[in-house]
């Protein structure tokens, strides 16, 4: 890897640590809607029963992907300073850890440009999850009766 790949590196894990307060945005809509279920449900009519509802399903979904952010966070973070040496020992790495088939040819390395993509698509799935989970939460605020 050179100085440029380590750069782009370094600011893609800035970008995925900046995005951690997303994560957390989500995790708090999760819980916020667990929790009046749990205290209100008998309360509750339908639409923001199945609203709240919404929202800890998806809050399910979105903390896989916040798992699979904070752990490429991590790993790109290891890539720009170095304390991965290069993508070959990171995919060897994932390999023996089962977090990777192991490459049909020994010496198959998937590209930086490739990674950086799966990332980026990764991250928008992730906020479209916490986009879905914030207007489910929404529409039982709105449709709440509140006598």
């Amino acid at each position: 890897m050179n100085d440029q790949d380590r750069a782009t590196c370094a600011a893609l894990a800035g970008l995925l640590r900046a995005a951690g307060l997303l994560a957390w945005w989500g995790f708090a809509l999760m819980c916020i809607a667990a929790l009046v279920l749990a205290l209100t449900l008998r309360s509750l009519s339908t639409l923001p029963t199945m609203g709240f509802g919404a929202v800890v399903v998806l809050g399910l979904l979105e903390r896989y992907f916040a798992f699979r952010l904070r752990l490429d966070e991590a790993l790109f973070d290891g890539l720009a300073r170095n304390t991965v040496a290069s993508l070959q020992a990171l995919d060897q790495a994932l390999s023996a850890l089962g977090l990777r088939d192991a490459p049909a040819t020994p010496h198959a390395v998937r590209p930086l440009d490739e990674r950086l993509l799966g990332t980026r698509q990764l991250m928008q799935r992730h906020s479209l999850v916490v986009a879905c989970q914030s207007a489910f939460f929404l529409l039982a605020l709105l449709t709440q009766d509140m006598s």
